[in-house]
């Protein structure tokens, strides 16, 4: 079977495991445990994929947990399905201050950024991300998304962010994103 036969019976089994989660059927351990499944096939296939020419990415997307937030299993699920979808992701980790999120934008010519915060007190640094993006004029170019257990649709309205709710919906929403650009 081809590498590219391979990524794409994970992506297709990442995305089952991701709808059985939206739809209650399965819980985080499971999900857990299957992306880190897709993490290991992942990391066997790149170098075959990279030699044959067929890692080109879909996009690059920077992602990271917003300064003052430690909580990144959902931030680390997002990373792994965009991978498995032929994304370039640059993740930045937790507890990332402001400033990081729009350098790296800038650095990497990110389309998407994807800001995570699961405490209410750490949401206010998504809005900051967004005005220093807008600040620096880069808003507009790249497209923002945030997550985490304390947002809703209408914050990331509010500041000008698209929204999803889980690892399987962000995938969806990150990829009719980079269509817009």
């Amino acid at each position: 079977m081809s590498a590219k036969s391979i990524l794409d019976h994970l992506v297709s089994g990442m995305n089952v495991i991701g709808q059985r989660f939206e739809d209650g059927e399965i819980f985080l351990p499971e999900v857990m445990l299957a992306a880190e499944a897709m993490v290991a096939g992942i990391s066997l296939l790149e170098p075959v994929l990279a030699q044959q020419g067929l890692n080109a990415s879909k996009g690059r997307v920077v992602i990271g947990t917003v300064e003052g937030d430690i909580h990144d299993i959902g931030k680390n699920l997002i990373g792994i399905m965009l991978k498995g979808n032929g994304f370039q992701v640059f993740d930045l980790g937790k507890d990332v201050p402001v400033a990081n999120y729009v350098a790296k934008a800038k650095e990497v010519n990110a389309d998407v950024v994807g800001i995570s915060a699961l405490m209410s007190t750490t949401t206010p640094g998504q809005r900051k991300v967004i005005e220093l993006a807008k600040e620096e004029g880069i808003y507009g170019k790249v497209k923002f998304i945030v997550g985490g257990a304390c947002t809703t649709p209408e914050w990331a309205e509010k500041i000008g962010a698209s929204y999803a709710t889980n690892a399987a919906e962000a995938v969806r929403v990150i990829q009719s994103l980079i269509k817009e650009v």
